[in-house]
């Protein structure tokens, strides 16, 4: 977990070092909210935004900073703390949001 407060700058030193076709993923406290940014090119990305609302957003990753600064404010407004898995090579699987059950 990490704080919201150095999310963007944690996030973005990651994304530097994220080999081609691997994938991070962020997430609310609750993991009701997720970024999935996946590593598609030499330095292009794609992010799937699944929370207050569902899209798809290219960027390149001078422009990350903009797009995850956007994103942070929608999909997290409230939360001081951020989930980040790093979760490897990418399959299509991973974009079925799975709850934890308590």
């Amino acid at each position: 977990m990490i704080d919201k407060a150095t999310a963007l700058e944690s996030v973005l030193r990651k994304l530097k070092k994220l080999p081609v076709g691997h994938c991070i993923d962020l997430r609310t406290y609750k993991r009701n909210r997720s970024l999935l940014i996946l590593h598609i090119n030499d330095g292009e990305f794609i992010t799937y935004e699944e929370g207050y609302e569902t899209n798809t957003h290219e960027a390149r990753l001078n422009g990350m900073r903009k797009l995850l600064k956007m994103l942070f404010k929608r999909e997290f407004p409230r939360s001081n703390k951020i989930r980040m898995y790093e979760l490897g090579e990418y399959d299509q699987s991973m974009r079925v949001r799975e709850m934890k059950k308590l």
